[in-house]
Order: C-alpha cells, then structure tokens, then sequence
C-alpha cells in the first residue's frame, strides 16, 4: 500500500496504545512523519521505541499533554504547530458517572478535538490540503444504556465533524468521522476486567455475555 504520505505531518492524540496506537504506526510504516500523543512521557517514549523496533527507518516523535485541558493543547500545539493530518483519536469511557464527569467525558472526547481543528484547520485550508478524523463509535448511533453520556459525547463528535466538513466543501480538506466498534484493545480488555470484577464473574464468560445481550448488533 502506498499512500502517499512521504511528505506529509500526522498527528494522533491518545496514541500510545490501542486503536490509536495502530493508527500511528500505520502512519509512520507509510512514511508519514507521525506524532504520538499521551499523558504520560513515559507512555510516550515507550510507544515511540515500540514503533521504532517494529520497523525501520521510520519519522516518529511524541508530546506528552493532558488535551482534556486547553493548557494541555496549547503545549502539543506549541511544540507541533502544522500537520497535515489530524486523527481526534483520544477518548475515555466509563460506567456510573457524576455529573462532574460528564464534564470531563466532554472535555475530553469531544473539547480535544474542537481545540486541535480549530488551530489546525485555518493552516491546511490556508495550504489547500489536509485531513481531519475523528474516531468516533457505533456508540453514537447505538446509544448503550450503560454509557449513556459515553454515547452522548460520540454522537457530539459526529455533529462537529459534520459542521467542520460542510465548511471545508469544495476543498482539499475533508473531514470524517470513523464509527469504531467494540476492539479488543487495552482499554476495553480493562473495562471487561473491572466489570467481570464487579459482578464476580471470570472476563470470558462476561465478554461472550456483553456481546450476546449489550452488543448484539457489534
């Protein structure tokens, strides 16, 4: 496959494992420059060493930077201050929240990615080329009754990524919304762990349990 990405800057927030993972080492194996990004430096260097071993001759850095905070958007965009393609990877779900944590599920599923396309957008409108994703879910269609406010913020990215497509209309810059389903990655293996831990049941017999009876249609 070639894409084409040799001279391009791909930017992929909450990168340093997952889907977003995946997403960045795609990137870099096409010959993107690719930018992880994370909480943590430690998380960080790790992904960038992982994606360094995996293959040669590759272009990759990282910025730690909390972007459920615009402090922590105004470092990443700092530090990178043009890309060509944005991937609003990051996201957080969670059972039975407070309403302060619907705020923050909003902070950073969906601020995050208004913060970044709203300082990256005029630079690849102004270029004429440019690509903007936001990794959304099946969630925003398929509300689950358990995540509701989980839902809600995917559903919030598909409207924004909307708005932000019909503004770029009739350009080289294209913004989509990816609807992901349910991946057996870190973070999803961690939330069938808890919930399995919760109701005193083993992972497995849970996770053939959720797909029969939460997911049926994933």
């Amino acid at each position: 496959m070639d894409l084409q990405l040799t001279n391009k800057t791909a930017l992929v927030t909450g990168s340093t494992a997952g889907i977003g993972f995946a997403i960045a080492s795609l990137f870099a194996q096409e010959g993107a420059a690719v930018v992880v990004n994370g909480r943590s430096q430690n998380r960080v260097d790790e992904a960038i060493e992982r994606i360094r071993r995996e293959q040669k001759d590759v272009r990759v850095s990282g910025v730690a930077a909390d972007l459920g905070a615009s402090k922590g958007t105004d470092l990443l965009t700092r530090s990178v201050p043009q890309v060509d393609i944005l991937v609003n990877n990051l996201g957080i779900f969670d059972t039975d929240i407070s309403d302060d944590d619907w705020l923050r599920f909003f902070e950073v599923n969906v601020l995050s990615g208004v913060r970044l396309s709203r300082f990256y957008l005029p630079g690849m409108l102004k270029r004429n080329w440019g690509r903007i994703v936001f990794i959304s879910s099946e969630s925003a269609l398929n509300i689950p009754v358990e995540m509701i406010h989980y839902g809600v913020t995917k559903t919030a990215q598909i409207a924004l990524a909307r708005g932000l497509a019909e503004m770029t209309g009739g350009t080289s810059v294209t913004v989509n919304s990816v609807l992901a389903g349910p991946t057996r990655s870190e973070g999803v293996e961690g939330f069938l762990q808890e919930m399995a831990k919760a109701q005193g049941s083993d992972t497995a017999t849970l996770e053939k349990e959720f797909f029969r009876s939460v997911r049926p249609s994933s």
